[in-house]
Parts: structure tokens; C-alpha cells; sequence
């Protein structure tokens, strides 16, 4: 029997389209409730004795709270009355440390309980939860905090290679005599309180961390578990600002796009109604939660349908996954052709029954690169993800515009990224804002619920991108800078991006910021940076370089192997090392780039380039030092 959602679905794509011009169905309703207020009238109040959260890398007690968790286990498991309860705790510390509705906070740390938290408590009292990429350098995120004014900073001491606490002394050495929920700073005057959550597994190398940042609370300290009056559910509003995310666009530039209670919780949503998820089912969520892949297409996705969510690691661990999948008999996956990939690898090397053990795994949405049929194939017959889900978006929509189903054929899956979201419109214009014809590439424009509320006190920028058109004027459309050819079912492809991201296994890269990272090295004259395929990341760093005529000599970089080796580690120095280049051509000398009559470098070419030097020369321009993690 077909569903109400189905019926609609159907007959809107009975006829065939001419030009690319799409809307989704208006069926389910958006909500009109806040994340918080959701929470409680359509999640806990149905499900609350329903797993909620699973975080293996993290003990039962963790968090010393005053009671002992329902599920008997070593590691934590909540049910949702557990996590509500703990979201109501940190809600009361965060009031009591004086953060108030609009007041942004920081958090800079893994998958986590913590972050789980954090993200229905400052939502709970309105406050805006800032979401920070752990592989920043010191600089980016003191530029970061200072750029949305954080008031409260939230991290762990380490992960992976960075030392946080000892970064920030080092950075900033007035933290030493500064007071808990007192700091002033003159490199981060809107900061106030700094608090720090164990993740070190050890009481003693926590204790040396704590003592040498005296002004920073302990995590546990925050919690209010005594019952106390929160802010009243009536005082926010479904289009208040709860989450800022941090996006480039063409100029490399850090941009935080605003995004609101109604962006997230329909989004959210709509990505789980695709997924066919529900109460009791597991999704093992790989992706970082800094990044909307994680915070919004699992989190939000899973819990606003009354599923679990399983953190198998901080960061990213195939053994961890393939085991939490298997223990936890989760029922998703999420990750990008990386993360995918890496399941499969453990796979072949683990027992022989491990396999069996996967019979509840059926669906997860794979994003950020497109799969391979190939890969999709090994995914269905190994992992049994039969109703894998594609979906395609940007964080300034929420993030999700269109997105597959298990309705769709496995063709479609695998070349498209599927049809519009329900409440959602889409069009792709040619140069001159025509709509064109299916089968015809043109840059892709989306409008709907989903639409941020503009990049942090930045109109230009949002003015750039968010626009009316004469047609249409009381509409406003996000120009996505992604190049997509429909088709006459309404399926899109994504064929090109306008903007030059380099998306390297599921994670941007910004072109801008590579080059003014390589620019600054003494020997360099011009440089341009690319995407290059890459069988197992999708896509990785290719750059072209111009060296200045005096770089030779003993001190001099000279073209060749040690050459590359040099910029590599230098770019890995300079921002996070996912940005150091795989590939690195030298021009020779009389070479320049080329370029347009107005100066601008043509990438398409050098995109050619290398394509063609890979094929004639493939290892000759590789880099061959592993500093990536991924």
C-alpha cells in the first residue's frame, strides 16, 4: 500500500519535465516548533525508555552523574529520558554560568556525549552553538572565536596531534592568572568562561591539565543536577539563530552561516524520512559533528525519528566502526567513500562470522564525493546497505536539498544525488539567469524553509549568494556555485563546482588558502592550487608552481622530489596537514600559468593539465610522505 508521501511523490514526477525547474512535495508539514519544544512533545514523550545514544570510546560514569545508567554496560548508553536528563543538567549550568539567549559557544573536540549535549542544551536556552573543526591551527581558531565573539569555549585537552590547553597557554600566557567564568583577554575579548572535558582516560593526566589552566571549569562542574527553573520554552522562536557553522566560499575567506531552529529540525527531518529510520534502530555516525554531515544528516536526522545514535571513536576508525556496528547490530552507517572504504578494508581481514553479524545494517547516506558503482555494489553484497541513501546540500541550506531514496533505482543512487526535498524548490540557470533545459548543465539555485538566515553579521557576502529574481521577486535563492545537469524525472547530477572546492575524502579544501599557504614560502612566485582525482579520496591537492628566478642554489628550492617534500611539510605546519598537497608539478622555466585576458588563472586547464601528466607521468609529481590522517 503506497504512502500519502508516496502518492504525492508520484504524481509529481508522472510528468516528465522540459526545463530544470523542480519543487518538492508539501507533505509532511514543516514543523513550527523549536528543537527544544520538539523534543519534548515528539521525542521524549514517545520514546522514552528507546536507546538514544551510544558512545563506545566513553565509559558508563563519564560524566559522574548521580545515578547509575539503566543499560548495564562498561561503556555509556542513554536511553532518551538518560540523555534528556543530562540536556536539562548542562542547560542549568550553562544559565548559571551566566550564558545568555543569542550568547555563542564554542566547542572544539570528537564525537562525543559532550557534544551531543551541547547541542539540544544551548538550543534549550537559545543560546548558539558554534561547531569548530578540531584540525585548525592556533591562529584559525582564535580568528574563529573572535569572528562570532564566543563566549564560553568548550574542548578536550588533545586529539590526535593537537594539544589544545598547552596551545592556548602558549598563545595566550594571561590564561595563567585568569579567574573560572571571569576571563578577559585582549586577544579574545568576548571570552569568558573556558571549560574542558576528560578525554585522556587518565584522572592524572587530567588533573596536570586542569592545574596548569586554572581559569578552566571541569565539564563535570558545569552539570546542575539539582532542579532549578530554565528559560521558558516561549521565549524561542522557531527562526531564532541556534548554530553557526563555518563555510568558505570563492575569496578562502572563514564565513559562519546562521543557521535556525527550522532549518535544522526539518531538515533533519526530511533526511530521516529518506533513510526510513526509526525508533530503535542504531546509526553508526562517522562524520565529525563540527561538520553539518554529522551534527544534521546523523544527529538530527536519527533522533527527530527516535533512533540511536553510535559514536564508535572521537575521530574517524574503521576497526572502531566495523565493531560498534557489529556490537551495537546497528542498522546505519554514514561516512563518505573514505569511511566506506575503510569499513570494507577491515572487513576482509576480520573473522568470518563478522559478516553474519551484519544482518541488521540496511541504509546510512553516503555524501561529500560521489560513490563509485563499483564501490556501491561491495557495499550492498558485504555490508548489506541495500537502502544506502545519496544526498547532495551545502551548509547555507541546512544542509540537505535533494537526496536519494530506496524507492529510486540503483542507477539513479549511483549517478545522481536524486530528487528535491519535500518544501523545496530548485532551479539551474545558465549565465544570463535563464532556466535551462533538461540534460543541460547550469549553475544550481535552491529556495525553501531550508535557506540560512545570512553569514554572521557579514550582508555582503550573504548578498552574494542569497538573491531575488525578476521573475520571482518575494523568493529568495541560494546560488550554490555548483554546476548540475536534471534530468526529465527531476533526478540532479552535481558535474562540476564553480567555487573550486577540492573535496578530499568527504572534507573541503579551499584552493585560496593552500595557495596563500605555499605563497608565503621564500622561493615561491605564483602558485595555483587544483583538484586531482584520487582513487581512494575522491580528490586531493594538486598544485602548480612558479618558482622565482633566484630559487636556486644551495639554500634555493631546486624542482625535484625533496623539493616537494619541503612545501608538503610546510603547508602541514602551516594549517591542517589534510591540505598539503599529494601532487606537485613545477613550470619550467618560460612556463607561467594561464590565464584569462583579465589575469585570472583558467583551473580548468590546469584540471587538464593534470589529468594528462598523471596519465603520462603518474608517480612523477607524487609526494610520497604520509602526513594525512583521514
Amino acid at each position: 500500500m503506497l504512502t500519502a508521501r508516496k502518492l504525492v511523490h508520484r504524481r509529481l514526477t508522472r510528468a516528465l519535465l522540459t526545463l530544470s525547474r523542480v519543487e518538492g512535495p508539501k507533505y509532511p508539514p514543516l514543523s513550527t516548533k523549536t528543537l527544544p519544544q520538539f523534543f519534548a512533545d515528539e521525542i521524549l514523550a514517545k520514546n522514552a525508555e528507546q536507546p538514544a545514544l551510544v558512545s563506545k570510546h566513553e565509559l558508563a560514569d563519564v560524566h559522574a552523574t548521580p545515578w547509575t545508567q539503566k543499560h548495564v554496560a562498561k561503556d555509556l548508553h542513554w536511553d532518551f529520558s538518560e540523555f534528556h536528563a543530562h540536556i536539562e543538567a548542562l542547560a542549568r549550568g550553562l544559565q548559571d554560568m551566566g550564558i545568555e539567549k543569542g550568547d555563542r559557544v564554542g566547542v572544539v573536540m570528537g564525537n562525543s556525549s559532550v557534544y551531543a549535549m551541547l547541542q539540544w542544551a544551548c538550543a534549550r536556552i537559545g543560546a548558539i552553538i558554534v561547531t569548530i573543526n578540531p584540525a585548525y591551527k592556533m591562529h584559525e581558531l582564535l580568528a574563529m572565536l573572535n569572528l562570532v565573539s564566543v563566549k564560553a569555549l568548550f574542548l578536550v585537552p588533545r586529539l590526535r596531534g593537537s594539544h589544545y590547553t598547552g596551545s592556548l597557554l602558549r598563545a595566550l600566557p594571561e590564561l595563567h592568572s585568569a579567574k573560572p567564568n571571569s576571563i578577559h583577554l585582549e586577544g579574545l575579548p568576548s571570552l569568558r568562561s573556558l571549560i574542558i572535558a576528560d578525554n585522556t582516560g587518565d584522572p592524572s593526566e587530567f588533573r596536570r591539565e586542569r592545574e596548569s589552566l586554572p581559569c578552566a571549569l571541569d565539564f563535570r562542574e558545569v552539570l546542575q543536577w539539582t532542579p532549578q527553573a530554565l528559560r521558558s520554552l516561549d521565549e524561542l522562536h522557531k527562526d531564532d539563530i541556534i548554530n553557526l557553522q563555518f563555510t568558505s566560499g570563492t575569496t578562502g575567506l572563514p564565513k559562519a552561516v546562521s543557521l535556525t531552529h527550522s532549518n535544522l529540525l526539518n531538515n533533519g527531518r526530511s533526511i530521516g524520512a529518506c533513510m526510513r529510520i526509526g525508533p530503535g534502530d542504531k546509526l553508526c555516525n562517522v562524520p565529525p559533528l563540527f561538520h553539518c554531515f554529522g551534527l544534521v544528516l546523523g544527529n538530527l536526522a536519527a533522533w527527530t525519528h527516535g533512533a540511536c545514535i553510535v559514536y564508535a571513536a572521537e575521530t574517524y576508525d574503521p576497526r572502531a566502526n566495523l565493531r560498534a556496528l557489529v556490537e551495537e547490530q546497528c542498522a546505519a552507517v554514514h561516512g563518505v567513500p573514505t569511511h566506506f572504504l575503510g569499513l570494507l578494508d577491515e572487513l576482509e581481514t576480520a573473522p568470518p562470522e563478522v559478516q553474519s553479524r551484519l544482518s541488521r545494517l540496511r541504509t546510512g547516506i553516503a555524501a561529500g564525493s560521489p560513490i563509485p558503482i563499483e564501490l556501491m555494489r561491495q557495499l550492498i553484497a558485504k555490508l548489506n546497505l541495500v537502502d544506502l541513501s545519496i544526498a547532495y546540500g551545502m551548509t547555507e541550506t541546512s544542509p540537505v536539498s535533494f537526496q536519494t531514496t530506496p524507492d529510486d533505482p540503483l542507477i539513479k543512487r549511483v549517478e545522481t544525488v536524486g530528487k528535491v526535498q519535500p518544501h523545496v524548490k530548485a532551479k539551474i540557470l545558465d549565465e544570463q539567469g535563464n532556466v535551462v533545459p533538461i540534460g543541460q548543465p547550469g549553475e544550481l539555485c535552491v529556495s525553501g524553509y531550508l535557506l540560512h538566515k545570512g553569514y554572521w553579521e557579514d550582508a555582503e557576502q550573504t548578498a552574494s549568494v542569497v538573491r531575488r529574481h525578476d521573475d520571482e521577486p518575494e523568493t529568495q535563492w541560494m546560488h550554490t556555485g555548483d554546476v548540475g545537469i536534471m534530468d526529465e524525472e527531476g533526478y540532479l547530477r552535481i558535474v562540476g563546482r564553480s567555487k573550486d572546492v577540492i573535496i578530499r575524502g568527504g572534507e573541503n579544501l579551499f584552493p585560496v588558502q593552500i595557495e596563500n599557504a605555499i605563497g608565503q614560502y621564500h622561493d615561491v612566485h605564483e602558485v595555483a592550487v587544483v583538484a586531482v582525482p584520487h582513487a581512494k579520496y575522491g580528490e586531493c591537492v594538486g598544485a602548480w608552481i612558479q618558482l622565482r628566478s633566484t630559487a636556486t642554489g644551495a639554500k634555493g628550492l631546486v624542482p625535484g622530489q625533496i623539493a616537494r617534500q619541503m612545501l608538503r611539510e610546510y603547508v602541514a605546519a602551516t594549517m591542517n596537514p589534510q591540505n598539503a598537497p599529494t601532487y606537485i608539478w613545477f613550470l619550467e622555466e618560460g612556463e607561467s600559468l594561464p590565464k584569462t585576458a583579465s589575469g585570472k588563472v583558467q583551473k580548468n586547464i590546469l584540471r587538464e593539465w593534470s589529468v594528462a601528466r598523471l596519465r603520462q607521468q603518474p608517480d612523477s609529481a607524487h609526494v610520497d610522505a604520509p602526513l594525512i590522517q583521514v
